[in-house]
């Protein structure tokens, strides 16, 4: 117990740069297919574009995400996204998305959530019925969103991500469960793609405990593996996460569940829309999806994107997806000079 309050303690000191007394963070929270996303904004950063956003916040704004992801505000799995202004004139919003263990390059259930906000909040006017586009900014590139209204509401975003492609194939990785062969491709972000058909586990709520040990162990085993240096700028490499996967019966297009295990042991509840854009890569690849045909990728939650490729190169493919965002709260966030929880605290 003295640890903990001599911990605290040291924490409470550097919070007192988070907020001052009389000061508020307020919060627009929201979930894309069950997955969470905090939305602030904390100033327009410093930098060109954002993803030198994004370095930015890395060096200046840690804190700040700590306080807004960690208990007793947030909780392991949290995740979140920073406003800042766009890339130049021809965007609407940028984004600086963030999570428990950093902050991220892209994020697919965040772009469709910020697209709403920014509809629902008047930055961006759109009509009672019909469709209205919203371009957004993120440090992976430029996404090409479009709003499908109906009656004054926001009812779906499909976005058009970056490029992606596929950047290794037939990773063979010792686990727990058995060798399992994995895949790597980029969506924004470097993914491990994993089936876990044949393995003793499914992607359902049951065993996410299960399958976040084994999208770790995946993890840990490939991220020094060179393709998953990003060709054209080193601030997009790393792996990302695992993509757990299988393939479920559908009545209309081709269905996948996973289970995306990304950062340290964060689940993903949404089916990861930058996650599934990555799959697409590999699924045009190996011959299964072709150009427009469609993909249900579900979550662990149970919510699905609707997702297609909308063209292919030599570079990669064009991927598009498309699901809904739900504002739950808006919050106003304080800090009690007193409080002895300072920035606060996780689990695990």
């Amino acid at each position: 117990m003295v640890r903990l309050q001599q911990q605290a303690a040291t924490v409470l000191r550097s919070a007192s740069m988070v907020l001052g007394l009389g000061e508020t963070i307020v919060a627009h929270d929201y979930h894309t297919a069950g997955e969470p996303f905090r939305i602030v904004d904390l100033g327009s950063m410093e930098g060109a574009t954002v993803l030198d956003r994004r370095s930015w916040a890395m060096a200046h704004l840690d804190e700040h995400r700590r306080f807004l992801v960690q208990e007793p505000r947030g909780h392991a799995d949290m995740y979140g996204g920073m406003i800042v202004p766009p890339n130049d004139s021809e965007g609407d919003i940028g984004v600086v998305f963030f999570h428990k263990d950093g902050f991220s390059t892209a994020c697919g259930h965040g772009t469709i959530a910020t697209a709403t906000w920014a509809i629902e909040t008047g930055l961006v006017p759109a009509p009672a019925s019909g469709e209205v586009a919203v371009v957004v900014d993120v440090p992976s590139g430029r996404l090409h969103t479009v709003a499908r209204m109906v009656e004054g509401r926001v009812t779906s975003i499909r976005f058009t991500n970056v490029k992606s492609f596929v950047a290794a194939r037939n990773l063979l990785v010792n686990t727990e469960l058995g060798p399992v062969t994995a895949h790597i491709s980029f969506g924004g972000a470097f993914y491990a793609s994993v089936a876990i058909d044949d393995l003793p586990v499914s992607c359902r709520p049951r065993d996410v405990n299960q399958l976040t040990t084994l999208g770790r162990e995946i993890k840990v085993a490939l991220q020094n593996h060179p393709s998953v240096t990003h060709p054209s700028d080193p601030r997009l490499s790393d792996l990302y996460g695992t993509i757990l996967h299988e393939t479920v019966a559908s009545m209309g297009a081709f269905q996948q569940r996973n289970v995306t295990v990304f950062a340290d042991g964060q689940v993903d509840r949404s089916p990861c829309g930058s996650g599934t854009c990555a799959r697409l890569a590999l699924l045009h690849d190996d011959g299964t999806l072709g150009i427009g045909e469609s993909f249900y990728s579900e979550g662990v939650a149970g919510g699905i994107f609707d997702a297609r490729i909308e063209a292919s190169t030599s570079e990669g493919i064009t991927p598009s997806v498309e699901g809904s965002a739900y504002r739950h709260a808006i919050s106003h966030f304080t800090m009690d000079p007193n409080d002895p929880i300072g920035l606060g605290f996780l689990f695990r």
